[in-house]
């Protein structure tokens, strides 16, 4: 018994050990607060892919009653901590991020243009993906390796959580 809770104390503080450490890559004035914008990232660098709609959800359990426009680490830390321990917005698995991408390559070449995305989430997704050349230029910027002309399935796969591929932004 004092085994698993010493090994439930140990799971905790590892936990939140990266959650701060997460957490203190933004905190750039190092006074335990980050802009509230930097928030989803932080939540999808621990590996977490809520929609837009649960990412506002967790927001406002955190936000100060009266907005500051920041977010504090005493608040972020116990909610983040039992997100982790729920597994809550897990990301989509290796095999439909592939499915995903497989539907986009439409000619089996095995990658997609920065042109071709930049059409599919200008052109054919609104909506679904949301709008405009300022998803594309997220896409670019926050996908993992060089994206200046083309991606591949491997980077969504390592990535895992990008808004063109999350459960509510697009499904086979």
């Amino acid at each position: 018994m004092a085994d698993d809770k010493e090994a439930a104390e140990a799971l905790i503080a590892e936990l939140q050990k990266n959650i701060k450490d997460a957490f203190a890559v933004f905190d750039h004035e190092s006074n335990n607060s980050v802009d509230v914008r930097e928030i989803g990232t932080i939540i999808r660098s621990l590996g977490c892919c809520p929609s837009e709609g649960e990412l506002h959800e967790l927001l406002a359990e955190v936000e100060e009653e009266e907005p500051t426009g920041y977010i504090q680490l005493d608040k972020f830390l116990p909610m983040m901590t039992r997100v982790l321990l729920e597994r809550k917005y897990r990301p989509q698995p290796e095999d439909v991020i592939l499915r995903a991408f497989e539907v986009l390559d439409q000619t089996k070449k095995g990658y997609l243009t920065q042109e071709e995305l930049t059409k599919y989430l200008t052109e054919e997704g609104p909506g679904k993906w949301g709008s405009g050349e300022e998803n594309c230029h997220l896409f670019f910027r926050t996908t993992p390796g060089d994206h200046s002309s083309s991606s591949c399935p491997s980077a969504f796969c390592k990535g895992k959580c990008h808004p063109l591929l999350s459960a509510t932004s697009y499904s086979l």
